[in-house]
């Protein structure tokens, strides 16, 4: 007979692969960024927001948040270092006010990060409130990370009209 645990561990690898394949899919982009030395019109936007959704991610996985949830542990602290690598690169082929931008952006989500996490283990004293105040948080931020890029489409009909 299969356990719950085991259905869901399953499942659990299953999402984690298929989030991998997600946090990849950008690497044809960055390579042409970095063979090319300069990110044209790309956008930082949609990887800034993929971080800010994997670090809250992480921060919901924390045993002093929702307890035993080292899949969600591992592939939010893989998601992080996949796009801080690619944060990076658009970091090191940007100039002027872009980069500052991105820099500005980067400090503002850490600095939100910081201020959640504070608020939340100091004020939510329970694991089920906890759990369910950056949960609802984070289904906020990872749908502004899937229209994240639809930002694009704002600029294509702005130079359009």
């Amino acid at each position: 007979m299969v356990s719950a645990d085991m259905i869901r561990t399953v499942l659990g690898v299953i999402g984690n692969v298929t989030s991998m394949a997600l946090v990849l899919s950008p690497v044809p982009t960055f390579y042409g960024i970095w063979k090319n030395k300069t990110v044209e019109q790309y956008s930082s936007l949609p990887y800034l927001a993929a971080l800010l959704n994997y670090m809250m991610w992480l921060l919901y996985g924390l045993p002093a948040v929702q307890p035993h949830n080292m899949l969600i542990i591992t592939m939010s602290v893989i998601g992080i270092a996949i796009e801080l690598h690619y944060i990076a690169l658009f970091l090191a082929y940007s100039v002027g006010a872009a980069r500052r931008r991105v820099i500005f952006i980067l400090l503002a989500e850490v600095a939100f990060v910081a201020t959640v996490t504070a608020l939340v283990l100091n004020l939510a004293h329970t694991h089920t409130l906890r759990s369910m105040v950056i949960g609802i948080l984070c289904v906020f931020i990872e749908t502004g990370m899937y229209a994240a890029p639809l930002s694009i489409m704002v600029r294509i009909d702005w130079y359009h009209s």
